[in-house]
Parts: structure tokens; sequence; C-alpha cells
């Protein structure tokens, strides 16, 4: 048969915007497809939460800021909901409301394989599509303490960021042939050699020979990143800084009225980070999945400052027990560790050593390959 005529496979992509990195990594897979195969296939993106889920459901990507800034009870409501049986327990509980809109979905979005980048899509998609459907492929968005609800024993192939997610899987009931260790996927700008700091300084207008400090918050600009930025500022650290207040409009306002020192470049959501992150030499960071992901991949040495309790927990053990970073929730510890790090060289050096060691620039590409054999797309 002449192949212009052959049908182009349906990869229906699960995601939802609660967090930045569940579309992240859902978009650097899509980005990934189209640079090895083209427009070889059709691909959508649905948010689980806004298709027709009944009230209150489709508001939960709107509370999600809200509600993650109370991390106290964040923290609480993912140790309370983590394991196997209660994990199955809600899923069931849940399913009678939210069926007829799930049903609905997968009716609505013929597919030749479906990819979940999100744990509340796995259960009920499952359940609703029954025996006879397309293959299913979790991709997990967690770097290490990744929910019980990700893991599903009907799924066809759960793909995790680390050796860690994988025995968390095992741990919930999945089948060692059903999980496999490939990387968290992220843009394929920050899979690329980053290029030499100095160029990459003149581009910036950076200062081509003083330490840079990175210290970003997310896309939103979240967690303690004005007070962090100037206690930086106000300790005379010898270094320049870097303040990404991403979408935060008004932290960038305050920031930019501020009399600060020099060598202080403030930025609102930017576009050329992996430039930024070649050209630094210490990130300052909450312990956010994408971020680290793309920081091990610059080989940028990191200070996680503040996480999300439950899901980020395991973000920081494993940053630190690697040697890739440094724990420092309290200003004090922030600046203590700066210091250290800009007086003792070698130390900077082993910590990005140890973000080579771990990066995993390949993830996005390895697994649109694993998508594309799922789907009978051939090389």
């Amino acid at each position: 048969m002449d192949k212009t005529f052959q049908r182009k496979p349906r990869i229906l992509f699960l995601f939802s915007d609660t967090g930045g990195g569940h579309r992240s990594a859902a978009e650097a897979i899509i980005e990934a497809l189209h640079l090895e195969y083209g427009d070889r296939m059709i691909i959508e993106m649905v948010d689980i939460f806004k298709e027709r889920v009944p009230l209150p459901l489709n508001y939960f990507p709107e509370w999600y800021p809200q509600m993650v800034r109370v991390p106290q009870i964040w923290g609480l409501g993912f140790h309370l909901s983590d394991g196997h049986h209660r994990a199955r327990f809600i899923s069931s509980s849940t399913w009678p409301y939210v069926r007829s809109a799930v049903k609905s979905m997968v009716t609505r979005y013929p597919s030749d394989l479906i990819v979940s980048v999100h744990p509340l899509a796995n259960t009920p998609v499952l359940q609703a599509l029954g025996k006879n459907r397309p293959p299913y492929i979790t991709v997990v968005t967690d770097l290490v303490s990744a929910h019980a609800l990700w893991y599903d024993r009907r799924t066809d192939l759960c793909l995790v960021p680390t050796e860690i997610a994988r025995q968390r899987a095992l741990k919930n009931r999945l089948k060692p042939e059903q999980v496999k260790v490939i990387g968290l996927p992220v843009a394929d700008r920050f899979c690329q050699p980053p290029g030499e700091k100095r160029e990459l300084r003149e581009r910036l207008g950076w200062p081509p020979d003083d330490p840079m400090i990175l210290l970003v918050g997310g896309g939103e600009g979240m967690g303690p990143l004005e007070k962090t930025a100037h206690a930086i500022a106000g300790a005379e650290i010898p270094a320049g800084l870097a303040i990404v207040t991403g979408r935060n409009h008004k932290l960038k306002e305050r920031l930019e009225a501020y009399p600060w020192p020099r060598h202080t470049f403030i930025y609102g959501f930017v576009r050329n980070m992996p430039e930024m992150m070649g050209a630094a030499d210490i990130l300052v960071t909450k312990a956010g999945p994408g971020t680290i992901s793309e920081a091990l991949n610059a080989g940028l040495p990191m200070i996680l400052y503040s996480r999300l309790p439950g899901q980020e927990d395991g973000n920081v053990t494993y940053v630190v027990d690697e040697g890739a970073g440094i724990w420092a929730p309290q200003l004090e510890q922030i600046l203590s560790s700066l210091r250290v790090w800009l007086k003792t060289p070698e130390l900077l050096a082993r910590a990005s050593k140890a973000c080579q060691r771990l990066a995993r620039p390949k993830a996005a590409r390895e697994i649109a390959h694993i998508l594309a054999e799922a789907a009978g797309i051939k090389p």
C-alpha cells in the first residue's frame, strides 16, 4: 500500500495543569516524537479535569496553586492517601462519581495509544476502557516520591525517572517487566550541550569572571523566593545574582524597584533557561522534579531551599545523597552553603560531576521511541 494513504496512529496524552510538571513532561515527549518521527502520528492532549468532570473536580487546576500554599496540609493529604490499599480505596470510592465523565472522554477521543502523565488519570481511565482497549503507558513525572495512584497494575508499561521510583512501583504491585527506568522527560533545549560559559555570559550580559548564582522558584515564582533574594544580596556574597520570578509579575515588579547591588539581574518568565543554567555556577531553587532534571543535564549544582511535602521529599534526599546538591531550608543555611561552595571550588566541581553522572538528557527521545513502537510507527 502507498504509505501516503496509510492511516496515521492517534496518540492521546492525559495530563492536567495541577503544577507545571505534567504539561511540561507531555510537551517534552510530544516534541521528541515530532523530532524523531515528524508528522507520522496524530497527537491530542486532554486535561482530565476539564473534560466535563462533575463539580467540584473541574475546579481542581484553579485550586491547586492555593492548595500548595499550605504545604503542611498538602503533605498530610499526600501521606494519608499514599499506599496501595488506600489508593485503591480512593479510586473505587470515586469511580461512581466520575464514571460518566471518564467514559464519555475515552469515547470522544478514540486512540491507538494512551499516555498518562498524571496519577489521577490512570485507574479511572483504565476502568472505563475495559479489556478491549489500546495500549496504555504511564510516564511518572514525580522524580522519587511518586504517589501510589501512579501505579495501576493494568498499565501496559510504566516509565519512571529513577531506580527509587521503580522500587516504589514494585512495592505497589507492578511486575518488574512492567516498569522501566528512563529518566524525566524535559524539553529538547535542556538536553543539548550547554555551550561555553564565557560566550553564554556575554550573550546574557553577565560578568565574565565573577561566580554567578541563579535563583529560581519554578514557573510560578513559588516558595520564599523574595526573602531568599534579599538575604543573598544583603549578605554580600561574592557573586553575581540572577533572579527568575516566572509568571509572578507582581514579584518581578517589587524586585525591580529595589536598589540591588552590582551584578544583579531580574527576569520574569524566560525561554532561555538552558543558557542561564549553562552560564551559572550555582542554582538555588525549590525541589521541583523538572528543574532538578534540567539542572542535572546542565551539570549545575543545586541548593534546594523549599519543597512540597510528600511528593518532593524524595527529590531532596536524592539530590543530597547523590552529592548533586545541598538541602538548605533556612536562609542562614543557604548563605552558609553558598559561602562554602564559593570558597572551596573543588567541592563545587565535585557536585557538578555528580549532576553529570545523574543526568538523563535522552529521556524524552527514549520515551518517544517506546511510544512509537507501541503505536505501530516504524523507524
